[in-house]
């Protein structure tokens, strides 16, 4: 059952050896030639797993991968129990809100320090399960970098998609994912939140031209 269509893969929900499993499936591009299409989809298909493996490693709750078929490029992952924060954010106190965003924080402190930028950092892509666990899904977009230029763009990224869905407290649950960042970069975080400043004024630079 196909649950989610983007732009680089569609998502289904299947049953595969008595277990609910997603499928994610990397779509071909027409405009491509096929040989390059077909080697993008692989490279990628590979680089996903990889990275997840290397978020696990490194302390992050992340989806247990069970196959991969590079000739039809679908990767076959566990289906993960829960509501995405982007759906219960609004509907938690301001202190569960809070204590939910310092963990977020120290996720992504815990990524970085491990040289693991998400790159669609996101409340869509992160999934609050039963148990209260955290965790971080759609490793599509993401790369290898211990650079503050990386993890500024990928904290920025996730400051405007608070802004854009959770606008009423975006800065509030900002501020505690950076209490929960600190907490695992140190003084490093003041170079990412510069870096940020640097990013934002880029951004009202652009439109203002």
């Amino acid at each position: 059952m196909l649950i989610r269509k983007g732009a680089e893969a569609s998502l289904y929900l299947e049953t595969w050896h008595g277990r609910k499993v997603i499928l994610k499936k990397r779509l071909e591009k027409k405009y491509r030639i096929p040989e390059l299409d077909f080697t993008i989809r692989t490279q990628r298909t590979k680089h996903e797993p990889l990275i997840i493996h290397k978020a696990k490693k490194a302390g992050i709750p992340t989806p247990i991968i069970y196959m991969i078929d590079l000739n039809s490029s679908t990767i076959v992952m566990e289906f993960v129990k829960g509501k995405r924060l982007k759906e219960m954010l609004d509907e938690i106190s301001h202190e569960e809100r809070r204590s939910l965003c310092r963990r977020i924080g120290i996720l992504v402190g815990k990524l970085h320090k491990s040289g693991i930028i998400h790159g669609d950092l996101t409340t869509s892509n992160m999934i609050l399960t039963p148990e209260g666990r955290i965790v971080f899904i759609d490793f599509g977009l993401s790369e290898q970098s211990f650079e503050t230029e990386s993890r500024g763009v990928d904290l920025h990224l996730m400051k405007r998609a608070l802004l854009s869905t959770h606008f009423a407290y975006a800065e509030k649950c900002f501020v505690s994912i950076i209490e929960g960042y600190r907490e695992v970069m140190g003084e490093k975080t003041e170079e990412v939140l510069k870096k940020i400043r640097e990013i934002e004024k880029r951004g009202r630079y652009i439109s203002e031209r």
